[in-house]
């Protein structure tokens, strides 16, 4: 999946600073590959980064999966949250470089607080259908500060290739 075009330099100068981060930890050598799927599907509905942050956009990645199938952390770190937004239940843990996965319907088996390892059990997917209706997902976020970055570009085995600004 390729790497959106950024249609300003400086967002396209943010989106590579915020997957730099996200290699990088704080003076550890990075392990083999630290990011996991949080489910085993297939990708239903890719990212979409929306052309200004107030715009409809769908920030994260949608990954088919059935009602009451186990979600794993996608990456080590700590539980930030575990309940209910609006009408559906969420889980986010933040990571050491900063990111946070957030990942819905999910019903957690977790508290807030708990330290989790990538593959470690958060929940399972909830029985709502939300915006994969009439089949079940889980939604994929990834956020570095105010940025939403793609969570398929984090995963094992994806080509990023960057697009000209202008043509």
């Amino acid at each position: 999946m390729p790497l959106q075009s950024a249609t300003h330099p400086l967002r396209a100068a943010r989106l590579v600073l915020s997957l730099a981060l996200l290699v990088l930890t704080a003076g550890a050598a990075p392990p083999a590959h630290p990011w996991a799927p949080p489910v085993p599907g297939r990708v239903a509905a890719p990212f979409h980064r929306p052309e200004e942050r107030w715009l409809a956009g769908h920030r994260g990645i949608d990954l088919d999966a059935r009602a009451l199938d186990t979600v794993r952390a996608p990456r080590d770190g700590v539980v930030a949250f575990a309940g209910t937004v609006v009408d559906r239940p969420v889980v986010v843990v933040a990571h050491a470089d900063g990111s946070r996965s957030t990942l819905e319907p999910v019903t957690a088996t977790v508290s807030v607080g708990t330290q989790v390892a990538r593959g470690d059990a958060l929940g399972t997917v909830g029985p709502q259908p939300g915006h994969c209706a009439p089949g079940t997902c889980v939604h994929w976020g990834v956020r570095v500060g105010d940025d939403y970055l793609d969570p398929a570009l984090l995963l094992e085995g994806v080509q990023i290739v960057l697009l000209p600004l202008r043509r």
